[in-house]
């Protein structure tokens, strides 16, 4: 194999680990609370513009586009009924992992949390503080989007440097399997009943895409990394004590 093969291929996949990184963090500040940056992005196209070329590459498809909400108003009611808002003071479709008693299997909330927590700690992350955003909240969807956008640029950085990238690959597969690709799939599921509340068109198409396309990337870091240890399994064990991922 020449120089010259090497180094496209090279070029295509970090390339492609640019496009995964771009889709995590649009995805995160789409899904974050609305604020006006986001309105004036949805309106003028910047984040159309942003987000089709990475779902192009990722995908092979068109990233659609669709009507931004009328004004920022208008963006925070749909958000807000849709996220936060419901009956008995419940969010019609919460973004946090320990709403949805499935993904719990059987855990505590406070349990379930801390085995997120243990992967952000692996990668000495802390906890956000005050307003600083969801981090906070390890169990909330924009939190574990922006922890996929970190190992995408942790990867990058190891694969510009001649670095392993195996460890990052890992850990991103694991937390996909684990509790990125079921929260998304329980967020679209509960969409599917709530879809009437003025959410804004991107961020509907967004909830409904994206299940989909996690469980794709946990398929390609599989084919890369190996695949997700069963639970139960030794090499769980080793997982959850972070031993792959070093």
């Amino acid at each position: 194999m020449t120089e010259s093969t090497v180094a496209p291929a090279a070029s295509s996949e970090a390339a492609h680990l640019a496009a995964e990184a771009s889709l995590y963090r649009l995805a995160a500040v789409l899904l974050s609370y609305p604020l006006a940056e986001t309105q004036q992005a949805l309106e003028d196209g910047r984040l159309h513009a942003a987000l089709a070329p990475a779902w192009q590459t990722l995908t092979g498809d068109t990233w659609p586009t669709l009507p931004a909400s009328a004004n920022l108003d208008a963006l925070e009611v749909g958000y807000m009924a849709t996220f936060i808002h419901g009956r008995r003071g419940k969010p019609r479709v919460p973004l946090v992992a320990n709403a949805y008693e499935a993904l719990l299997a059987g855990e505590t909330p406070g349990s379930y949390m801390l085995n997120v927590q243990a992967f952000y700690r692996h990668f000495d992350l802390q906890a956000a503080q005050g307003d600083e955003g969801h981090a906070d909240e390890p169990d909330h969807l924009v939190t574990m989007l922006e922890f996929c956008t970190l190992l995408c640029h942790l990867e990058a950085r190891a694969q510009a440097d001649g670095g392993d990238v195996s460890p990052y690959r890992r850990a991103r597969r694991d937390f996909i399997a684990r509790h990125l690709a079921p929260l998304l799939h329980a967020v679209k599921a509960a969409y599917a009943d709530a879809a009437d509340h003025g959410l804004d068109a991107t961020l509907a198409h967004l909830v409904k895409a994206l299940p989909d396309w996690a469980n794709r990337q946990r398929a390609a870091l599989e084919a890369q990394a190996g695949p997700c240890p069963r639970p139960g399994s030794k090499a769980a064990a080793g997982a959850a004590n972070q031993a792959m991922w070093d």
